[in-house]
């Protein structure tokens, strides 16, 4: 059995739904965030010497880290499915957005949300982070032109890039990105994500409806 570490708003949501879309049984160790300082609880570190989430424990390996767990989870427990062939070209653009996602993206995105607590002590860092944002909102928007997803096919590269997506649609910055914005709402249309959300509780990234 698949067991999840899972903190509520948190980037173990897409575990969640990789698991819901791969169709394997798993269950949830709920874990929640202080509501003060909204840090994860002390009890992870029991987990994993860093304390976050997103964890796994499947067969007596401990896996972290977003990308790692979704590479796992189709290779070892579901047969590389939701992920292109290795040997294909396709696959090579797959680990890209897979890496991309975490390594690139979602930096400015986070950025953005600390520094807007700075207040006017802020203010030198916006100009810069602003641009970041607009430069990789931007190229994943072009990037879904003529698709409705990142490989065409609906693969493990759109769920671990979703967080980047809803990360600029809570901040409100999909305004221009288009095909940004209509492809967060397929993806938090289909019938797994919505699954996902039931078994993983309250998730403030989510859909508005």
């Amino acid at each position: 059995m698949i067991t999840v570490h899972h903190l509520n708003d948190s980037r173990s949501q897409r575990v969640l739904w990789a698991l819901e879309e791969l169709g394997l049984p798993y269950e949830i160790r709920h874990h929640a965030r202080d509501a003060a300082t909204r840090l994860a609880p002390p009890e992870l570190k029991a987990i994993h010497p860093l304390g976050k989430s997103p964890v796994i424990e499947h067969e007596g390996q401990v896996v972290f880290e977003s990308g790692a767990i979704l590479d796992y989870l189709s290779r070892r427990c579901a047969g590389g499915r939701l992920a292109p062939p290795a040997a294909s070209p396709e696959y090579d653009v797959y680990q890209q957005w897979m890496h991309y996602a975490e390594g690139s993206a979602m930096l400015p995105l986070m950025l953005d949300m600390y520094v807007r607590r700075l207040g006017e002590a802020g203010g030198p860092l916006q100009p810069r982070i602003e641009s970041e944002i607009a430069n990789h909102l931007g190229f994943v928007d072009g990037a879904l032109a003529g698709r409705d997803y990142l490989l065409g096919e609906f693969s493990l590269a759109d769920i671990q890039m979703s967080f980047v997506g809803e990360a600029g649609a809570m901040l409100g910055r999909l305004a221009g990105h288009d095909r940004l914005a209509a492809w967060v709402r397929r993806c938090q249309d289909r019938p797994a994500y919505r699954r996902a959300l039931k078994t993983g509780g309250p998730y403030n990234m989510g859909p508005q409806d």
